[in-house]
């Protein structure tokens, strides 16, 4: 597996690191918020997405997780919601990274993780960087989500 190296200064950067980062899990204890250097970070296990066969079934496939940093230049603030900052061994599952101007080039980016919880960050403008540190290992699962047609479909 290649390692990734992305850096994300615009909305359609940071769509494509959040959709590396689909899945990732993150130990509270690996959350870090720099405060001198304004910066904000993150040590992840990502699955490796991109490494998955179009249209192959999950048992022809060898699945791989890495350790991946992501990092937030210029961060002013950071708040969190849902996420129990005393328990440094619990673990997040991110969902989704979204970027939200508030007063261009300042806005919001969210982090948003599985069970309602988000870590926002108030940043001065986007400047973030992920990077593929290493090890990589195999897992046999794939992460899998119901698609909501499905979901209305028996509820109704």
């Amino acid at each position: 597996m290649k390692p990734l190296k992305l850096i994300a200064l615009d909305n359609e950067d940071l769509d494509i690191i959040s959709a590396h980062l689909q899945d990732a899990v993150v130990r509270v204890g690996e959350i870090a918020k720099l405060s001198r250097e304004k910066r904000f970070v993150l040590m992840l296990s990502r699955f490796a997405w991109e490494n998955l066969k179009p249209g192959a079934e999950p048992t022809e496939c060898q699945f791989e997780r890495c350790r991946s940093a992501l990092h937030f230049e210029r961060v002013e603030a950071v708040k969190c919601r849902n996420i129990r900052q005393d328990l440094s061994d619990g673990v997040l599952n991110l969902l989704a990274v979204r970027f939200t101007p508030t007063d261009p080039p300042a806005g919001v980016v969210d982090l948003i993780f599985s069970s309602d919880a988000v870590i926002r960050l108030e940043v001065e403008c986007l400047e973030a960087r992920l990077g593929d540190l290493g090890p990589v290992w195999t897992t046999d699962c794939c992460p899998g989500h119901p698609i909501e047609a499905e979901e209305t479909a028996s509820q109704g």
